[in-house]
């Protein structure tokens, strides 16, 4: 197993050139697996942050006026690129992140699929004609915003930036980046990529540093007038608050605690099967991940051991191994924060089935691994119940009718993703009404994809992303009456 990180970018990327910040300053990214400090990355300070705003703002008429052929090009050539050089860039992405070598190249390839579903939409962002008096044309159109501010998480470093920066650019708006501290190297390539494309000084920018003070001047600035993050709901709600002096538009993609439901017609091997690859995904660092097990009290048991054997069968380690399922923690706090809400469950009356620990040992002991963990017997009285766990934890919990679990499965502050297995038709109806929550998968737990809409209600934030909806997010509407004769 090679470790050696590809060669790539450490500096800003302002008005199409690569720089130190004005401080000199440097962060330590780590890898998660052995703790080993992979780079040192340039860290901006707030004249920095200030120029990529200049910068964005100055390259916006000629972007939003470019032909839209060359546009359209460049797109499909990031495109090209991501899947050029997939391999590479998912091995930056596991080295900074942990992920598995697999789940890495899947999140590369989809982020190529964000491009070339953003290209191909961009030549349908069609306005309206509406009847009008006449003598009258009353015209709607459809107008890129300006300089768009992106704020990203370091659980999906390159899905994340992909899935706000290909509508945003392909509806004609020029770009910030500020990317999470812990993550950078994926960002850092992905605009490695931007220049070799070929993209006009300005258009796109990265910037790295301290989130607050980044975000204190994106969000104060009145040449950003969009702001679109995905993070945590405390953060998302100060900077909803802090852009309402300067009323941008905005879009949170905050945090999640999606339900699991089993119903007792559901087919059991599809539905454990489901839920181990769903909850084991990037070790359950997953805003969509399964949180709650919702199980119908007559297969509780077949489908409880089920899961537990297949739970059983996973391998951890570094991703960068052959045959690895499970990658590290980001954090030694998240393994307190597992520590916490499973001390507090048992204490309650939980029943620990496999798991539970961190894992030690060679290969484990410098990063931050934590067993697969199966809980029985959950309750509304524990933590693990009401707080996103953002690890490899399945809590199970037991139910009698439909009534009951659909107020379990709602009872959350959060509204993000759901997904139910039943057989029966009527019920899937009534429980997808049911849920309130912005995403279903119904005997499916693929609900991200390219061409259909992505967010959440609730406490999990506003506006949409992916598909046509993406696109409209970074779109503001015009309407022109014209008078043509008196």
């Amino acid at each position: 197993m090679n470790s050696e990180l590809p060669t790539v970018k450490t500096q800003l990327f302002i008005n199409g050139s690569w720089q130190d910040g004005a401080n000199k300053e440097t962060k330590a990214v780590k890898n998660p697996a052995t703790g080993e400090i992979v780079a040192e990355i340039a860290q901006a300070s707030e004249s920095d942050v200030t120029a990529a705003i200049e910068a964005a703002n100055k390259a916006f008429p000629d972007w939003r006026g470019i032909e839209l052929k060359t546009r359209v090009d460049l797109l499909e050539r990031v495109a090209s690129l991501l899947e050029e050089k997939a391999d590479r860039l998912a091995r930056i992405m596991t080295i900074e992140q942990g992920k598995p070598l697999k789940e890495a190249k899947a999140e590369i390839l989809t982020g190529a699929a964000n491009f070339r579903f953003n290209a191909e939409e961009a030549r349908r962002v069609y306005g309206e004609t509406i009847p009008a008096p006449n003598k009258r044309i009353f015209l709607v159109k459809k107008e890129p915003i300006g300089v768009v501010a992106a704020i990203t998480p370091w659980n999906f470093p390159m899905g994340m930036a992909t899935r706000k920066l290909a509508p945003a650019l392909a509806a004609g708006n020029t770009v910030i980046l500020k990317p999470s501290g812990e993550t950078p190297l994926s960002a850092l390539a992905l605009f490695e990529i931007f220049e070799e494309a070929g993209f006009p000084n300005g258009v796109v920018n990265l910037v790295m540093g301290k989130s607050s003070e980044i975000g204190d001047v994106l969000t104060k600035s009145d040449k950003v007038r969009k702001l679109t993050f995905t993070g945590s709901t405390a953060v998302g709600q100060a900077l909803y608050q802090e852009s309402g002096e300067t009323l941008k538009k905005i879009s949170l993609e905050l945090g999640g605690h999606a339900p699991f439901i089993v119903f007792s017609d559901a087919d059991v091997e599809a539905a454990a099967t489901g839920l181990v690859a769903a909850k084991f995904r990037n070790n359950g660092q997953v805003c969509v991940s399964p949180n709650r097990i919702f199980v119908a009290k007559e297969i509780e048991q077949e489908f409880t051991d089920l899961v537990v054997k297949k739970v059983k069968q996973l391998q951890v380690g570094n991703g960068l191994k052959d045959g690895v399922d499970a990658g590290p923690l980001i954090r030694e706090d998240a393994i307190g924060k597992i520590d916490q809400q499973l001390e507090d469950a048992l204490a309650k009356g939980a029943e620990l089935l496999v798991g539970g620990k961190r894992l030690s040992g060679q290969d484990f002991d410098q990063g931050f691994f934590y067993q697969p963990t199966v809980l029985n017997g959950v309750t509304r009285e524990m933590k693990i119940f009401h707080q996103e766990t953002f690890g490899p934890v399945i809590p199970i919990i037991s139910f009698v009718s439909d009534d009951e679990v659909v107020k379990l499965a709602n009872d959350s502050e959060f509204g993000l993703a759901s997904y139910f297995y039943t057989q029966n038709l009527a019920r899937v109806e009534e429980i997808s009404n049911a849920l309130e929550y912005g995403m279903v998968g119904v005997n499916e737990i693929s609900i991200s994809n390219p061409e259909t809409p992505f967010g959440g209600v609730k406490h999990s934030g506003f506006g949409r992303e992916n598909g046509h909806f993406g696109i409209e997010e970074y779109l503001n509407i015009k309407f022109v009456a014209i008078k043509y004769r008196e």
